[in-house]
């Protein structure tokens, strides 16, 4: 049997490694763009020689200070966003040369105007619709506007080649991670819920993308090897549970380990919101125009600012049929509109499929993790 510990041990310190390794980057002047949103083109930041990174959004910590600016009643993942920028305790934030922003949900885009305050911000124009007769024109003027832009920022030409160098990049990072994700097709679970966060969170914050691809290939090899060997890492019985709804994090760490409790004896098979199957699931064509690509890709992420956003049924459908889920959980922060409103969708069209389904509001603060273990408990107890 492989070994399988090192690896999250090395992926834990890589993580915690990456303000240092963004730190080296930023001081050897290469351009470090800070993005918040899986609509943002990771492929043309690429070919104009920059750092696409994740900025802090997760932490309840600087909330408090953002609440100062911003009114109470707003999405977590909005006031920890500008709260760690106004208090200066993202470290990718510090060394970020500037903010790519998109016109996603209500608040994010006003924040966006709070925010160029403190670091130069540009917010590309996100249409509301896939189906709009000129959504992907629009979309697509707005892909051009970004390669204009960066071009004049950085003093550089984004060549076809670059482009389509970066694309071919993306997708194997893409299809490198989809192949880590789909170890939940397996009929006994390899990977836990956490688990899958850390490799997502390897992926975000190593920005060595070839060594990244080869350590996670290397690991799903081992983990498949091992399982095909007898190993069953966790027990077969433990519920599968598909995660959907809005984006995980540290802060929301509190719901898998409430599912994968030694009480509750879940086990969280995927997640399909930003940052993992929403984003991995679909790659630029290759063989088109690249700016043509590279806005069909993005356009047809199915989030719930889209409306109608018939594509996230399909998706939930899909994962959770191939993950073997047992049941599916919608996380909703407090105060998402979005997604809280497409919850009855959400319901209607797994009660339809014959798939159990539970939506919870959450903040990021840990009081409620009482109460969450209880209710994914009887959740789990009725599958």
């Amino acid at each position: 049997m492989h070994d399988i510990a090192p690896f999250f041990e090395m992926m834990k310190n890589e993580v915690a490694m990456g303000p240092v390794h963004i730190k080296e980057l930023h001081e050897r002047g290469i351009p470090i763009i800070g993005t918040y949103c899986t609509y943002t083109p990771w492929e043309l930041i690429n070919a104009a020689g920059g750092i696409p990174v994740s900025l802090c959004s997760t932490s309840e910590k600087p909330i408090g200070e953002a609440e100062k600016h911003l009114p109470r009643n707003l999405c977590p993942l909005i006031k920890s966003s500008y709260g760690h920028a106004l208090t200066d305790t993202c470290p990718y934030f510090h060394f970020c040369d500037m903010v790519l922003g998109e016109t996603t949900c209500d608040g994010k885009k006003k924040m966006y105007e709070y925010l160029r305050e403190i670091k130069e911000t540009y917010v590309m124009q996100l249409p509301q619709t896939v189906n709009g007769l000129n959504s992907m024109k629009m979309w697509k003027d707005e892909i051009l506007l970004l390669k204009e832009f960066l071009e004049s920022k950085f003093n550089v030409e984004i060549t076809g080649e670059k482009l389509a160098a970066s694309i071919k990049l993306r997708n194997e990072i893409h299809s490198t991670m989809m192949g880590f994700y789909s170890l939940a097709s397996l009929p006994s679970p390899v990977l836990t819920g956490k688990e899958i966060m850390l490799g997502s969170d390897y992926l975000k914050f190593s920005f060595d993308y070839e060594r990244t691809m080869a350590v996670i290939r290397d690991l799903t090899a081992k983990l498949k090897d091992n399982y095909l060997s007898g190993e069953r890492r966790i027990d077969p019985s433990a519920k599968r549970i598909l995660i959907t709804g809005c984006p995980m994090g540290k802060s929301l760490e509190k719901i898998v380990d409430a599912i994968e409790s030694k009480d509750n004896g879940g086990v969280v098979v995927g997640f399909e919101n930003c940052g993992n199957l929403k984003c991995s699931s679909c790659l630029v064509d290759e063989n088109s125009d690249p700016i043509e690509a590279i806005a069909g890709k993005y356009l047809n992420i199915p989030c719930s600012v889209m409306s109608p956003n018939t594509k996230r049924l399909e998706l939930i459908s899909k994962y959770a049929k191939e993950y073997r889920a047992d049941g599916v959980i919608d996380v909703i922060l407090q105060a998402c509109h979005t997604y809280a409103v497409e919850t009855r969708s959400v319901r209607e069209f797994l009660n339809r499929s014959g798939i159990p389904y539970m939506a919870v509001e959450t903040d990021y603060s840990q009081g409620d993790t009482g109460q969450l273990a209880t209710r994914f408990g009887a959740f789990i107890e009725m599958l």
